[in-house]
């Protein structure tokens, strides 16, 4: 079943549900009010029954007219069994029955009548079936030991009961009709940016142009998928972007030292015509030239590298891990001084990822740093800085000395690829952080940040639990 289908379907169902639950209210709405008129009715023919004048003792009982008493027992109609205004009759405490005077008694009696005859019980209603006639029946009190049943027959409210069920069924069969219709309109209405979105996608994955974006209106729920597409081809088009940006520069970077090695190995196919010291000398350009094509790959084959897996993160402290490789860089300048300080810092992270960043970081201030200079690394709060005492970053390069084979004027001059910082930027982001560069307090040198999500104090302070 498609997706409008379903929708249609769920809009009838519950404008259904909706009209079955209306019409079963009203249904028992009006029936409550219907045997509530019957009950008040009954109550009042009961208080005017047990109002009648009552007949005296002594000789004045025999002078009461017969009329009188037809009237204390409401013998109304004699064509009806129980007549328009309904039926009485009298039961004593000890179970007599006195009917209308000329009339049989058509009401049975049960404990329960009688307990209200001897007054140890309230009044009462119940329903009964006299001669296939429904009625509604009240049980009060009468007089002393005495209680009045007053009937009244049920025939006009399931008339009247039938008739509102006919009309109420045929107002559900028009009101789910009605929901089909109005549920098929909601649902081609709905699916209109399901459409569009499904036209985007579809275009998208049959073309590859991922410059296509799809109409987002208003700020229904819809409306934010399609704006999430359009993001997620956003960020695939930008993913694609830096793809073909990062090939056609590993393409420029590698043509260079490819072609001097291409260079170097024609030459040493005639080495038997050169020198010793000429055919040494190239051999160690040779060796030169490919330890740097050799990193230069590693760092493009790192910078290919997607989000480390979960099971690569570890909790470590960052201090000990700048100290690490503060010490392994002093191995590779000696001329210079490492002045660390270092405050314990707990961060989740891929260890191996991490130390590439460190020692790109410590590696770029030592080429930059003249011999017998300085470099100050300093860790705190999950963020790592290292300055150097070199010519400094130029106010334009900052926001560019992070980016892929980004090398100023200056930089040129120096071996390297231009990837060293782009990875440290990488794997600072891989991990929810952020890499940046700006001027130092002094205002010489470089000063560089890689700031990482770090615990707190408490965290760090807080012994592993131990099983008891």
């Amino acid at each position: 079943m498609s997706y409008r289908r379903r929708l249609t379907l769920l809009a009838a169902v519950a404008v259904t549900l909706a009209v079955a639950v209306a019409s079963v209210a009203t249904y028992l709405s009006v029936r409550a009010q219907l045997r509530d008129s019957v009950d008040d009715h009954l109550r009042s023919l009961n208080r005017r029954v047990a109002t009648q004048p009552a007949p005296t003792a002594g000789p004045a009982r025999r002078q009461i007219d017969a009329e009188q008493e037809r009237r204390r027992f409401l013998l109304l109609l004699p064509s009806s069994p129980l007549g328009e205004q309904g039926y009485a009759q009298v039961v004593t405490s000890a179970g007599r029955i006195t009917p209308p005077p000329g009339r049989p008694a058509l009401l049975a009696t049960g404990p329960r009548v009688l307990a209200v005859a001897q007054g140890r019980a309230e009044p009462f209603f119940y329903d009964a079936d006299l001669s296939g006639t429904p009625v509604r029946v009240y049980v009060g009190p009468f007089a002393d030991g005495q209680a009045l049943q007053a009937a009244q027959s049920l025939a006009d409210v399931n008339a009247t009961m039938r008739r509102v069920t006919l009309v109420l069924v045929l107002v559900s069969l028009g009101g789910v009709v009605l929901a089909a219709m109005l549920g098929g309109l909601v649902g081609g209405s709905a699916m209109q940016p399901v459409r569009r979105l499904m036209r985007g996608t579809r275009y998208v994955a049959a073309t590859q142009d991922l410059s296509r974006r799809v109409e987002a209106v208003g700020d229904d729920e819809l409306a934010g998928l399609a704006r999430s597409f359009n993001a997620m081809l956003e960020a695939l088009a930008e993913s694609r972007r830096a793809q073909r940006q990062l090939v056609a520069d590993a393409s420029h970077e590698l043509r260079t030292p490819l072609t001097t090695v291409q260079a170097n190995v024609e030459l040493l196919s005639r080495a038997h015509e050169l020198a010793p010291e000429e055919r040494e000398q190239l051999r160690e350009d040779l060796l030169s030239q490919l330890r740097e094509l050799t990193g230069l790959v590693g760092d493009l084959v790192e910078l290919a590298r997607e989000r480390p897996p979960e099971s690569d993160l570890e909790e470590l402290d960052l201090a000990a891990l700048v100290e690490s490789c503060v010490e392994r860089m002093r191995g590779h300048g000696p001329s210079l001084r490492f002045v660390a300080g270092l405050e314990p810092c707990l961060v989740r992270a891929d260890r191996v990822r991490l130390e590439r960043a460190v020692i790109n970081l410590l590696d770029n201030a030592r080429k930059w740093s003249p011999d017998g200079g300085t470099v100050e690394v300093e860790v705190s709060g999950g963020e790592l800085v290292v300055r150097d005492e070199g010519p400094g970053i130029e106010a334009a390069d900052r926001p560019h000395v992070f980016d892929r084979f980004y090398r100023s004027a200056e930089s040129r001059r120096l071996p390297g690829s231009g990837l060293g910082l782009a990875i440290v930027r990488q794997v600072a982001e891989m991990h929810g952080g952020a890499a940046w560069a700006s001027a130092p307090p002094s205002g010489r040198g470089a000063e560089l940040h890689l700031r990482l999500p770090a615990f707190t104090a408490a965290a760090m302070s807080t012994p592993d639990p131990t099983p008891s």
